[in-house]
């Protein structure tokens, strides 16, 4: 079975895409695919969509859920902690540690203001240089200097995109490789690529290592939204879905050093009876089967953490494995933030309307994890007053290892 590829050609009109990013019309846009994304997670309704695959392995073994002990610890981002970097409406911040030992956090879609407001940018970064987790995440200043410059120049809105939003973020030696999605328009992926910098984050260029544009590899549908961690075996492994939480999670692994070789990315398949790796094009079959946004892949504690958005389970849950091949099936999934109504919200207490992202923050262990987790809420698109927009961290106790 070959990967097919599924790069949309676009005909669309500039304007239609601005309809669709501010959310007038009939098509879906960012602010209304969050809105109902994430929503239905926070009613715990279920989305529509189909695997591309047929499920395989045992089915997951029942657990009795374990009680854990989920705090916010502070806003990460709104007017007052982010607007003196031009960023009080942003989203994501998908954290890594830098070559220089710094904490730097990837943004997503960023205003100055309001969401959909002035000065669009994305991906836009922070600095941290916090040590203590638990005092919470402080700022030490923006990719751009006072003021949080878009990673690298390209016009939102365009005849071939509209935005390019962050998967993950990785650290090998002293560079640091970004994943990105090529929105036409959001949450349709037109191609994804890897961008590097050799300056912890400072400048960015493009790999020339990209899947679904023409000449590229064919970008697989699950291929889209992917979380990568590297191991002692001297292998990056790659846990992806696709970008509109409709679908499944499967599994890739690539040498570091081939990391920006788009061919050399070897995919996880169910080959006659057996679990094997194959070459880039070969069969690959879900290591989870349901619907998923975010996710976060780490080796944390000597064990490995797996971090997503679930819409089946309403919100975004934790599962601790001995190393990215185990059964995910068979491993515990424990609620880490529940997506809860906005009649029901209370983030100080890990209950989070239209939550999302949920990234593993450096320095977290299993006992002791923190995340960067996003929220949106934005009823009418018009400047509005009581938008909720923002990053919040939020510390998960008594995970079971």
């Amino acid at each position: 079975m070959r990967f097919e590829d599924h790069r949309a050609a676009s005909n669309v009109t500039s304007s239609e895409r601005h309809r669709r990013r501010v959310g007038e019309g009939t098509p879906m846009s960012r602010a209304r695919f969050l809105k109902t994304a994430a929503g239905v997670v926070g009613g715990g309704m279920l989305l529509g969509g189909g695997g591309v695959v047929a499920a395989v392995g045992a089915p997951r073994a029942q657990h009795k859920p374990k009680a854990l002990q989920v705090s916010m610890v502070k806003d990460l981002t709104g007017p007052d902690q982010t607007g003196k970097y031009g960023m009080a409406a942003t989203d994501l911040g998908v954290p890594a540690k830098t070559p220089d030992g710094r904490l730097l956090f990837v943004f997503g879609d960023t205003w100055e203001d309001v969401p959909l407001g002035k000065d669009w940018r994305a991906p836009v970064a922070l600095y941290s240089e916090t040590k203590d987790l638990g005092t919470g995440v402080e700022w030490s200043g923006a990719v751009g200097g006072s003021r949080a410059r878009q990673l690298w120049d390209y016009q939102h809105d365009n005849p071939a995109f509209s935005t390019v939003l962050p998967s993950d973020v990785i650290t090998l030696g002293d560079t640091m490789y970004l994943h990105v999605a090529v929105q036409n328009p959001y949450p349709d992926v037109a191609w994804t690529e890897i961008w590097s910098s050799k300056d912890s984050g400072a400048t960015w260029e493009h790999t020339g290592a990209s899947w679904g544009r023409e000449g590229d590899p064919g970008l697989h549908p699950l291929f889209q939204l992917v979380s990568w961690a590297l191991a002692d075996d001297g292998y990056v492994y790659v846990y992806s879905t696709k970008f509109d939480r409709t679908d499944s999670v499967i599994m890739h692994r690539v040498r570091a050093e081939d990391i920006v070789n788009p061919t050399a990315y070897q995919p996880w398949g169910y080959v006659d009876g057996k679990w094997v790796w194959g070459k880039w094009g070969d069969r690959v079959d879900p290591i989870l089967d349901g619907k998923f946004g975010e996710l976060c892949l780490r080796p944390v504690s000597g064990k490995w953490l797996f971090t997503c958005l679930n819409l089946d389970a309403a919100g975004i849950e934790g599962r601790v494995i001995d190393s990215p091949t185990a059964n995910l099936k068979d491993a515990p999934a424990q609620k880490l933030i529940d997506g809860v109504s906005w009649d029901q919200n209370d983030p100080e207490h890990g209950k989070v309307a239209q939550c999302y992202g949920g990234y593993i923050i450096p320095g977290s262990t299993i006992d002791d994890l923190h995340l960067s987790v996003s929220q949106w809420e934005n009823p009418d698109n018009e400047q509005p007053q009581g938008w909720h927009y923002h990053v919040m961290q939020h510390r998960v106790q008594g995970l079971a290892g």
